[in-house]
C-alpha cells in the first residue's frame, strides 16, 4: 500500500465498465484499481459479473461503455491480441492448450517469431527454461500436453502467458480443477510472480482463498462492484456478507447422526483395469440410514472409480455389494437405472460429463433418468408443459436462479447447474445418495445451501456417501469419515477423532493404527 501521501502505482484502472447481453446487464458501472506488483482478489457469487469484466480487460468481450487504464496510459483492447501486446496475459478456468502438443509448442504457438520453425524452437526452449528457473515452473518441455497432470497443465498455462510478456496476470477460478497440494504449490508460484514484480488478478470464489493469498480483495454482486477492501483488514464472514447481500453461515449447523439399519454393504469391492492396473482394492464399507460417510483423500486415489461402481456406471472385476435384497456382482452387475429403481441417486462429480446436458433445457436436464418415473407420463411422449411445471416446482424449492424452464442448461452458472443436478437427484426421496464434490465450482451462498440440503437429508434417514477433495467440507459434514490411498481404505476416523493432521497422514498412505504414533513422533520432531 502507499507510504505517507505517495499514489501506488496502478497496474490496471477499470473506469465506469458497462456490459449486457440481450437484457442481462453483466456489468454496471464498474470501477477497479490494481495495485502494480500486489496480488488483487476479486470475489464474487457465481453470476456476479467477474468473469464478464476480466473478459473485457483481456478482449473477449468488448465494453459497451467505460475507460481501461494499464500502467497509467488509457487503451483500446478490443480483442486478445491488443490484450497480450499490453503485457497481459489469463489462465482461463478451462485450460486453452494442444493436447497433443509437447508443452514447448503448447508455448510456441502462435508466438513462434521466425520463418523457421528450428530455430522459434530453440530460441523458445530457452527461454522456456529460464522462465521455469526463475518462477519454479519447472515442466518438462517435451512432454505431450494430454500426458500431464491438471496442475501442470495449468503451470503450462502460465509458461505460455509469461512467454508472450506478460507483466499481469489473470488467472480465473484457477483452483477449481486442483487437489489441495497442488494449490499449495500454486500459491508458492503466485508468491514467486509476485516477487518478481508482476501483477496477479486472482477471481475466485473461495474465501479460504483470498484470505491466504491476496494484497487486496475487490466484491462483486449482481454486476455492481460493492467493495474494495485491503486482505488484511478483512475477514471471511465480512467477505461472505458481501458477496451474498446478507450473513451467511460459514459453519454447517451438524448435530448428532442417529444412525439406522444399513443400506448399502460393500464386500471387497475391487476394479481393475483391461491393462491391469487395480483402481479399487478389496474394499468393504458399510452405510446407514441417517448418516454421512465422507470419503477423503487426494484426487485420483479410487474415489471416482468407487462412485462410478456403486451407482452401476462400472461394474466391480470382483467382489459385491448389497442395495436391500439386491446384490451385484461381477458376474451379476447392475446399471444406474436398476439401482435407481432401488432408491439409489448419484450427484456425480463432473456435472457437464454425466449430470446435465448442456444444450437441453433446465427442466429436460431436471429429469434425465426419471423421464418414465411417476408423473413424468412415461412411455415415448413426455409433456412438454408438465416438464415445466416440475421444473418450475423444483427451482423454487432450492433456489434456481434464474427460474427460466426453457433457458438452456449451458445458459446457468456453475452453481446454479450443481443445483438443477442435487435438486433432480434429492427430489426422489433417496434412500441412498451417492454425492461427489457437491460444491465444486459453487460460490459461498449455494455453497451453505447445498450443505444445509444434505443435513436435511440425512435427518429425513437418507443414506449419504460422500466424496470430497475439501478437507473442510469432509469434516464439517461428515458423521463418520473413510480415508483412500492408492485405491485402498487405509481407515476410519470419527468426526470426532478426525482433524487435518490425521486426515492428511492418512491420505498419504499412513493407517490409522499408525497415525498417533506418526503424529507423535512429528511433534517431538
Amino acid at each position: 500500500m502507499a507510504n505517507g501521501d505517495s499514489t501506488p502505482p496502478l497496474a490496471i484502472e477499470l473506469s465506469a465498465i458497462n456490459k449486457s447481453f440481450g437484457d442481462v446487464h453483466a456489468n454496471m458501472d464498474v470501477n477497479l484499481k490494481v495495485v502494480s506488483g500486489h496480488i488483487h482478489g476479486i470475489i464474487g457469487e457465481n453470476g456476479a459479473g467477474k468473469s464478464t469484466l476480466v473478459s473485457i480487460l483481456y478482449g473477449f468481450y468488448a465494453a459497451d461503455s467505460g475507460l481501461i487504464s494499464i500502467n497509467g496510459q488509457t487503451t483500446m483492447i478490443r480483442h486478445s491480441a491488443d490484450a497480450i501486446a499490453r503485457g497481459i496475459g489469463m489462465v482461463h478456468q478451462h485450460f486453452m492448450l494442444v493436447p497433443n502438443f509437447t508443452v514447448l509448442e503448447n508455448v510456441m504457438l502462435g508466438h513462434e517469431g521466425s520463418l523457421s520453425v528450428e530455430a522459434s524452437a530453440q530460441k523458445a526452449r530457452s527461454a522456456l527454461n529460464k522462465l521455469s528457473e526463475d518462477f519454479g515452473l519447472a515442466v518438462d518441455p517435451d512432454i505431450i500436453v494430454e500426458n500431464l497432470p491438471v496442475g501442470l497443465q495449468q503451470r503450462v498455462e502460465i509458461l505460455k502467458a509469461l512467454f508472450r510478456g506478460a507483466e499481469i496476470l489473470i488467472l480465473d477460478e484457477p483452483t477449481g480443477v486442483l487437489t489441495p497440494q497442488e494449490t499449495e504449490q500454486l500459491f508458492e508460484i503466485l508468491h514467486a510472480l509476485r516477487e518478481e514484480g508482476v501483477t496477479i488478478l486472482l477471481i475466485t470464489h473461495k474465501l479460504k482463498e483470498i484470505m491466504a493469498i491476496t494484497d487486496d480483495v475487490s466484491v462483486m454482486r449482481g454486476g455492481k462492484m460493492v467493495a474494495h477492501l485491503e486482505t488484511a483488514r478483512t475477514s471471511p464472514a465480512e467477505l461472505a456478507e458481501l458477496m451474498v447481500g446478507r450473513k451467511v453461515l460459514l459453519e454447517v449447523d451438524h448435530t448428532q447422526a442417529k444412525p439406522g439399519v444399513p443400506v448399502m454393504q460393500a464386500q471387497n469391492l475391487c476394479l481393475t483395469t483391461a491393462n491391469g492396473i487395480d483402481q479399487l482394492k478389496d474394499i468393504s464399507l458399510t452405510l446407514r440410514e441417517g448418516e454421512i460417510v465422507g470419503v477423503a483423500g487426494v484426487s485420483g486415489n479410487g474415489q471416482s472409480e468407487l462412485l462410478d461402481v456403486l451407482s452401476g456406471i462400472t461394474a466391480p472385476t470382483d467382489g459385491s455389494f448389497r442395495v436391500g435384497t439386491s446384490e451385484i456382482t461381477a458376474q451379476q452387475p447392475s446399471d444406474p437405472a436398476q439401482l435407481r429403481s432401488l432408491g439409489v441417486a448419484h450427484v456425480p462429480e463432473d456435472r457437464h460429463k454425466c449430470g446435465i446436458i448442456l444444450p437441453f433445457s433446465a427442466a429436460e436436464s431436471m429429469i434425465l433418468g426419471y423421464s418414465s418415473g411417476d408423473g413424468q407420463n412415461g412411455g415415448w411422449w413426455l409433456s412438454p408443459s408438465e416438464l415445466e411445471t416440475n421444473c418450475a416446482d423444483r427451482m423454487q424449492d432450492f433456489d434456481i436462479r434464474p427460474p427460466l424452464p426453457k433457458l438452456a442448461s449451458a445458459n446457468f452458472s456453475g452453481g446454479n447447474q450443481q443445483k438443477i443436478v442435487l435438486a433432480r437427484e434429492i427430489s426422489t426421496q433417496p434412500k441412498l445418495l451417492l454425492v461427489g464434490q457437491p460444491t465444486r465450482g459453487v460460490d459461498i451462498g449455494a455453497i451453505e445451501f447445498i450443505h444445509k440440503q444434505l443435513i436435511a437429508l440425512r435427518n429425513k434417514g437418507c443414506a449419504i456417501l460422500l466424496v470430497s477433495v475439501e478437507l473442510d467440507e469432509i469434516m464439517s459434514l461428515s458423521d463418520r469419515i473413510l480415508v483412500m490411498n492408492n485405491g485402498q481404505m487405509v481407515g476410519e476416523l470419527t468426526r470426532d477423532e478426525a482433524d487435518e493432521q490425521r486426515l492428511g497422514l492418512m491420505m498419504a498412505g499412513i493407517g490409522a493404527d499408525d497415525v498417533v504414533t506418526a503424529s507423535q513422533m512429528g511433534a517431538k520432531s
